[in-house]
């Protein structure tokens, strides 16, 4: 049952003193609530703020897109010249022939001059015959100009001789004159 409340029992001040106590946490909550309306919790009034420095400081510019671009490469030279940097070779061959050996030996003479260079030679073959045997005869192509090199003086250091085989022609016509633009080994300075 409930207690009455009668003043001098202990019942009036027993309610008196709970509802004190809800008074003051309502009130308290309803002050609480009251001042955190003025501030929503959105972080609205951060952005508020952040706006009206960034309005009142310099101007913004729009940031530009710049396309990367490598630094252009260092001049690097084709090596002597004065000569051809190709030298051919006859069907299936790999041996050097007599009127590529001044060629030989005007880029023997520049490597030797220039120690700090150094060059690659690359073997390739027309497309007949198979993938691996076009590779080998392609480094063999190079292997005979690098010997004549080494010969000469040119340190091993400075040579590379390496096949392509038929990966990269020189002319895709199938004819003879085409072909025998695709026999060769060419001299690539770095």
């Amino acid at each position: 049952m409930n207690k009455p409340l009668v003043p001098g029992t202990g019942g009036f001040h027993e309610s008196r003193h709970m509802n004190t106590s809800h008074l003051i946490s309502w009130v308290a909550v309803a002050a609480l609530a009251a001042g955190c309306a003025g501030a929503p919790r959105d972080g609205s009034e951060q952005t508020d703020y952040y706006v009206a420095k960034r309005r009142a400081a310099a101007p913004v510019e729009s940031p530009t897109i710049r396309t990367l671009e490598a630094p252009p490469a260092p001049p690097v030279g084709r090596g002597p010249a004065d000569v051809a940097h190709t030298v051919y070779f006859g069907f299936d061959q790999w041996h050097l022939e007599p009127q590529y050996a001044e060629v030989v030996q005007k880029h023997g003479a520049f490597l030797r001059a220039n120690p700090h260079r150094s060059v690659m030679l690359e073997g390739h073959t027309d497309e007949r015959g198979g993938i691996e045997y076009n590779v080998g005869l392609g480094q063999r192509r190079a292997e005979t100009v690098r010997a004549a090199l080494s010969r000469m003086g040119v340190p091993d250091r400075q040579i590379e001789a390496v096949s392509y085989g038929e990966e990269r022609p020189a002319s895709l016509e199938k004819t003879e004159e085409g072909y025998r633009l695709n026999r060769r080994v060419e001299f690539n300075y770095r």
